[in-house]
């Protein structure tokens, strides 16, 4: 699983929810209809239930290399990540924070930071690369801070990556499956979202 070597948009769209064909899935596939728009995009999806991530062990065997020493296939999205020019995550909230499958993802890349902030060596392949990012989030109860904690994390990873947060689609109350289909406008803001990811310069 890679991108290809055209000059085209590549796009990584991150499925972090661990049920499928859900509330988050549905504001993500409308998302990437929207980024596929453009047809001068690369667009790849990975489900992260579907691969193995090992939780971080904080070991510190990445210190010297950048390189996380669990051979698992977190070695493949440490490369999805690196190369894209845009990302669109999707997790939705648990206990007021991302999805363990998504928590996970994002504390495996601590070789990344090594790599960025110890050895001092560039995160994208293509240096010269606006990247990009988007979020996108539901949650089941109505806290008005429903989504900070998350944002925290999502700001923070993306920081990491030298990516800039471009949008967020997030909607609270949201819990019941096929609730989301209930907000055609929440479907019309991940399009829209998706379409101006890949639009914007």
């Amino acid at each position: 699983m890679d991108f290809g070597d055209s000059d085209k948009l590549k796009v990584l769209a991150i499925a972090g929810s661990p049920r499928r064909k859900g509330n988050t899935d549905t504001l993500l596939e409308k998302a990437v209809e929207g980024a596929r728009s453009n047809t001068d995009t690369e667009i790849i999806k990975i489900i992260l239930t579907e691969l193995c991530i090992a939780p971080c062990r904080h070991c510190d065997g990445c210190l010297h290399t950048g390189r996380c020493i669990i051979d698992d296939d977190m070695q493949s999205i440490h490369n999805l990540l690196r190369k894209a020019d845009r990302i669109i995550l999707a997790s939705p909230i648990f206990f007021m924070s991302l999805g363990a499958q998504t928590k996970a993802m994002i504390d495996r890349c601590q070789a990344l930071w090594v790599l960025k902030y110890v050895l001092k060596l560039p995160i994208a392949f293509d240096s010269q690369s606006k990247r990009k990012g988007l979020f996108l989030s539901v949650g089941g109860t109505g806290f008005s801070n429903l989504f900070e904690p998350s944002l925290a994390i999502i700001k923070s990873f993306f920081t990491v990556l030298d990516i800039s947060l471009a949008g967020q689609v997030t909607y609270r109350k949201i819990d019941a499956a096929g609730d989301i289909l209930k907000h055609p406008e929440a479907l019309q803001e991940a399009f829209n979202a998706g379409k101006a990811l890949v639009n914007e310069k």
